[in-house]
């Protein structure tokens, strides 16, 4: 049974408030949940208090238990410091998708010009080999 910490939204329609839960990875977003660790309320301000709610205790046992936590959910506890979240970085992803492929089309030639070279150095170097080793 894998174990997550993940988000289980509550709450109303376009008035949305999450349960910070863990719960087993196969159920339902917002079904069977095993404990609630705490709540997030994206409508609050970013500076309020209230805006989130850990119980750092609990989430520090279940993490010990082997429980892993979502994305989301480990952005709150890397600003807790119970744990660290990976930098992503994409540059790639800026650019717009035209001038990837051309990128890409142009790294693909590159790789099999070189490739072509690679071949071309090879057969030299063994028809050199076998010019010298024909002298002897």
């Amino acid at each position: 049974m894998s174990l997550k910490i993940r988000l289980a939204r509550a709450g109303t329609n376009k008035r949305p408030f999450y349960h910070i839960v863990i719960a087993d990875s196969r159920a339902p977003r917002d079904g069977r949940f095993i404990e609630r660790l705490g709540y997030f309320d994206p409508l609050l301000p970013k500076d309020k208090s209230e805006r989130l709610k850990l119980d750092l205790d609990k989430v520090k046992a279940w993490l010990a238990k082997g429980a892993l936590p979502t994305d989301r959910v480990l952005r709150f506890l890397d600003q807790a410091g119970v744990m660290t979240r990976a930098k992503r970085s994409n540059p790639m992803r800026a650019i717009p998708r035209k001038q990837r492929k051309a990128q890409a089309e142009e790294a693909a030639k590159a790789a099999e010009a070189a490739k072509a070279a690679a071949v071309k150095a090879a057969a030299e170097k063994a028809a050199a080999a076998a010019g010298g080793a024909g002298a002897s």
